[in-house]
């Protein structure tokens, strides 16, 4: 008679797809961990500037009136942030934004310098043509980087310059002053005055508000934002995958250039004027807002987010060196040193997934 041997159970463990899905979920925490990190750090960091202009210029600096002005000026920065950012997350950039934006405002100014402009349908006329003259430039730049593969920074420094002289030659080299009306009574003009009101910003910092939930939900949401991560990340993998990676890079910077004609409108109505020699030097600010905010200059990370609140850093500094009276000099130097900065501070963080 024989005595059957008690049957050893083996040790409860989990699968092996139960053991990946975990191991997702614990790269996704971390990821989202070290998101709100960068994010605090930001805001922290425009936190810190707006206090020291505080305590600097004085209590006028906290005024409804002065932190509206500054909204307003970044909301220009902002807007033309969301075309650029989609832009060098795909590995590229545009150096002729800023001439891009006066083509649009200039452009805008054109159209409205006639007797009978001030009803609806002219002032969106004018919208149209200046966001679609910026559209433009944005559509041709990226033709020639597709077609002709030649490498970004090239293509839109010529860009830079042929633009800059485009605008020249429509405009005479002179400004343009149409008459006002609806745009510059209520895009940007500024709300805030002796007494509170409702609306709390100009109608183009809604707008420039609304543009950026777009633009981020575009790069979450949508195949065409899963493109441009993945050309940015890697483009010869991405091309291997069945990407058209071409005919993406045309529409990315075709969408450049409709956020830098908004961009262009916004500037124009602070003003209601055409300034052929108008917003020079604004592609070096809104390339400083997107590498603050955390986009990557080597492609393949960026936020719309991040890039909204580097626009407020760069406005609340211009505005706080101006109330301060620091030269201007001094503001160029002031943004180089932050540039370069973020950029040390992005490197840095890609050393470390490496």
């Amino acid at each position: 008679m024989s005595i059957a041997s008690p049957q050893i159970q083996p040790p409860l463990t989990a699968s092996r797809p139960q053991a990946e899905a975990a191991a997702t979920r614990m790269q996704a925490t971390r990821r989202a961990v070290a998101h709100l990190i960068e994010v605090g750090a930001r805001l922290l960091a425009l936190a810190a500037i707006v206090i020291f202009f505080g305590a600097k210029i004085g209590p006028g600096f906290y005024s409804a009136g002065n932190l509206e002005s500054i909204l307003i000026q970044s909301a220009v920065y902002a807007m033309g942030g969301l075309g650029m950012t989609m832009i060098i997350i795909t590995g590229g950039i545009d150096l002729a934004a800023g001439s891009t934006i006066a083509l649009a405002m200039t452009v805008t100014a054109m159209v409205l310098n006639h007797p009978g402009t001030d009803v609806w349908y002219w002032q969106m006329l004018a919208v149209l043509a200046g966001v679609g003259s910026a559209v433009a430039v944005g559509a041709i730049q990226g033709s020639l980087i597709t077609a002709l593969r030649v490498v970004p920074f090239i293509v839109t420094l010529g860009g830079l310059v042929t633009v800059r002289g485009f605008v020249k030659q429509i405009a005479h080299n002179e400004e343009i002053n149409p008459t006002p009306g609806w745009i510059y009574r209520h895009l940007m003009f500024q709300v805030q005055g002796a007494e509170f009101n409702w609306q709390l910003f100009p109608v183009g910092v809604w707008a420039t508000i609304a543009a950026a939930i777009i633009a981020a939900a575009v790069l979450r949401y949508t195949k065409f934002g899963r493109r441009v991560y993945a050309i940015g990340s890697n483009e010869a993998t991405a091309r291997l995958c069945g990407i058209p990676v071409q005919r993406t890079k045309l529409m990315v910077y075709a969408v450049g250039g409709l956020f830098f004609g908004l961009a262009g409108v916004l500037e124009f109505s602070k003003l209601n004027i055409g300034q052929p020699t108008g917003a020079v030097m604004y592609e070096l600010y809104i390339i400083a807002a997107c590498v603050i905010g955390g986009t990557s200059l080597n492609g393949g990370v960026g936020s719309i987010f991040g890039t909204v609140i580097g626009a407020l850093i760069i406005g609340v500094l211009y505005a706080g060196a101006q109330q301060s009276f620091w030269p201007k000099q001094v503001q160029e130097m002031a943004i180089g040193v932050i540039i370069i900065a973020a950029v040390a501070l992005d490197q840095l963080r890609m050393r470390r997934k490496v």
